[in-house]
């Protein structure tokens, strides 16, 4: 019975879970992605879907796009209601806030900070912001208030779908170079902010299709120019797809990893996830051995290496 009732308890959070979201935030969202978002099946989804049908009487329009199902909430002119913060909900994004600090820059930091006091009044019952309760400590971190500009831009452009003119200080290249591209997507990895796009078609030239789709570090970026000229979103672009959390950032071929460590080292890579397939064993009291899958990223596997001996060696390690 009490089997029963979790899973009862389970598919109601998800059906609330995926009513506000297709609520608020307006947006169409594909069936792998809601599969996704919700960990459940897609089966389970489309039951979700038809069930919110059912209990709430909205109109969820379905569409196809490239073999893609797609699910958006039509709301038909009607204003969506304003709920009420609880004070949990606060304290979440409170914490996200102060933990990506040194990511977002002085400008962005203090907007998002505005955005949260604005939010107080719509606390449910009396609440205040809980700014003593969170802190964040970071060493060897990039200051990205001077690439405010360019982000606000690249922002700007994914909005609008318009490519970029860029100019891009590679780390290893004297000079820079300027590229045309469609930026889909800003992420961050490992304390660093990227933006992952695809190459567009230079006025005048000849397009030749790339290897690899460009992947570049925000704090290089010299110069971001919005153009005029428009992009369609690409279909088949999956961001969980192509960075599929296994170990390195540049996906190229995979390898097989494997390590052995000892002591404060070997406690500190048990507790962490190196990829979805990894493996832990453990040899001794004081060893184990990992294996993983690891792209050919050789930079980030030779840094995590140097940062794991170091930190082995640091006797006043956490």
């Amino acid at each position: 019975m009490a089997k029963k009732l979790n899973y009862y308890r389970g598919y109601g959070e998800k059906l609330i879970s995926l009513f506000a979201r297709l609520l608020f935030s307006k947006e169409s969202y594909s069936l792998t992605e809601l599969s996704r978002m919700l960990d459940c099946s897609k089966q389970t989804v489309m039951r979700l879907v038809n069930d919110i049908r059912m209990a709430y009487g909205v109109d969820i329009e379905e569409s196809t796009e490239r073999n893609r199902k797609y699910y958006r909430l039509v709301t038909k002119g009607k204003s969506t209601p304003i709920i009420p913060l609880t004070a949990s909900e606060l304290n979440a994004l409170h914490m996200c806030k102060t933990f990506t600090e040194h990511l977002l820059g002085e400008s962005f930091y203090n907007e998002a900070t505005r955005a949260l006091e604005k939010t107080i009044p719509l606390l449910s019952g009396e609440g205040k912001l809980p700014s003593r309760h969170f802190a964040s400590f970071s060493t060897g971190t990039i200051d990205y208030t001077p690439h405010q500009e360019n982000i606000r831009a690249l922002i700007e452009a994914m909005s609008t779908k318009k490519i970029c003119r860029i100019t891009y200080q590679a780390i290893m290249q004297k000079k820079a170079k300027t590229y045309h591209v469609k930026p889909l997507k800003i992420f961050s990895y490992r304390d660093t902010i990227y933006l992952h796009a695809r190459l567009a078609k230079e006025p005048g030239k000849t397009y030749r299709e790339p290897k690899f789709d460009p992947l570049l570090a925000i704090h290089r970026l010299k110069k971001v120019e919005v153009t005029e000229r428009c992009f369609e979103y690409p279909a088949d672009y999956d961001f969980n797809e192509v960075f599929d959390k296994r170990f390195g950032l540049v996906k190229e071929d995979y390898f097989e990893v494997e390590i052995e460590l000892q002591g404060w080292a070997a406690d500190y890579v048990a507790e962490r996830t190196w990829s979805p397939d990894q493996k832990i064993s453990k040899i001794d009291d004081d060893k184990i051995r990992i294996t993983f899958s690891a792209s050919c990223d050789s930079l980030s596997l030779a840094a995590n290496a140097t940062s794991i001996a170091w930190r082995a060696g640091d006797s006043s390690g956490p």
